[in-house]
């Protein structure tokens, strides 16, 4: 297992300073466009939709809603997160072109429209895994705990359908065995909300991680489902631990993340790097008794914009900046 300082470590030597890109050798692929180096990326691109093949079992389907993982082996199709709602029948299409196998198994990283949105599409065109469901009609859906409560309460509108619903749920900790590997599932409390989970491939070293790590976005933390920035620095910080770079072993662990370009073990790095920097930065001008407001207008994320920055869509520079400051500052209350 590789060790990591949670202190980021930048090109120039101090810690507020953002770090030179380092590249190892791994098939880029830029943004979400997907500019695909290697004849051996796969060449299925359906409505919006790329499949890459990773390696070992493990596929990636990217798309601008988001990235989902499939493990594709003899014994069927395991998917990691569903994607949104409206894009179930393309991306069940492109599962369909990797395997005519049954989809069995179902694991959310998270309890948001991304991650679970195709769940009830997805689970009832397959069937339960051998030896524990076998002949069932659904797939098995495995999630923490926390994501079954927030999809059954009777309050508001989070009601979802029943056959969305997690069919077995964690809390601290879950194992699977699919398709000749073991799988490890993981819950990180209080990163991106509070069901986050991430999941390794272990025989084939692919890590999923859900919405923890993105490549194109500053962290989406939901304040209120139990997000804060300090847990989704907590899940960057075991992604590493889970992590081994290429020149260390084999061709290292690759990294899926919930948004953006197939990544490794440095590109976590790097954005760890970032997210610790940021929060130091905001730590500080919460430490100096400055308001939200004051805190916005001093940008704290100047340098790092041209990269994760936006100013429109569903997740902007200045809410990621106010929600980082509110979970410091509930923090600092405590």
């Amino acid at each position: 297992m590789a060790e990591h300082s949670a202190a980021p470590r930048s090109s120039s030597g101090t810690s507020d300073a953002p770090r030179s890109s380092r590249r190892r050798g791994l098939v880029r692929v830029v943004a979400l466009g997907f500019v695909l180096g290697s004849a051996c990326a796969a060449s299925a691109q359906d409505a919006g939709v790329e499949v890459l093949p990773v390696q070992g079992n493990v596929y990636m389907l990217a798309s601008e809603a988001g990235n989902i993982a499939v493990s594709i082996g003899d014994e069927g199709v395991l998917l990691v997160d569903t994607g949104l709602p409206a894009m179930s029948n393309t991306l069940i299409a492109a599962v369909q072109k990797l395997s005519n196998k049954p989809i069995r198994m179902i694991i959310n990283t998270g309890g948001h429209a991304d991650s679970v949105g195709g769940n009830e599409a997805f689970a009832k065109i397959g069937r339960g895994p051998a030896g524990v469901a076998d002949g069932a009609t659904n797939a098995i859906i495995i999630a923490h705990q926390s994501i079954l409560n927030r999809m059954s309460a009777r309050e508001g509108n989070g009601v979802m359908p029943v056959d969305a619903w997690p069919s077995a749920t964690f809390v601290d900790e879950q194992e699977a065995y699919f398709n000749g590997e073991s799988i490890q599932i993981v819950h990180q409390a209080a990163a991106h909300g509070d069901g986050d989970s991430l999941v390794m491939f272990r025989r084939s070293d692919v890590v999923a991680t859900g919405d923890i790590f993105n490549t194109n976005r500053y962290p989406v933390i939901n304040l209120d489902r139990g997000g804060t920035i300090n847990g989704v620095l907590d899940g960057l910080n075991r992604i590493l631990q889970m992590t081994i770079p290429k020149n260390i072993q084999e061709d290292g662990t690759l990294v899926i993340p919930g948004h953006g370009r197939l990544s490794d073990e440095d590109d976590v790095l790097e954005y760890r790097d970032m997210v610790h920097i940021v929060r130091d930065r905001i730590a500080n001008l919460i430490e100096k008794g400055m308001t939200l407001n004051q805190a916005l207008a001093a940008k704290p994320t100047a340098d790092y914009d041209p990269i994760y920055g936006a100013t429109t869509g569903p997740w902007t520079t200045s809410m990621f900046i106010e929600a980082a400051y509110k979970s410091l500052a509930q923090g600092t209350r405590k």
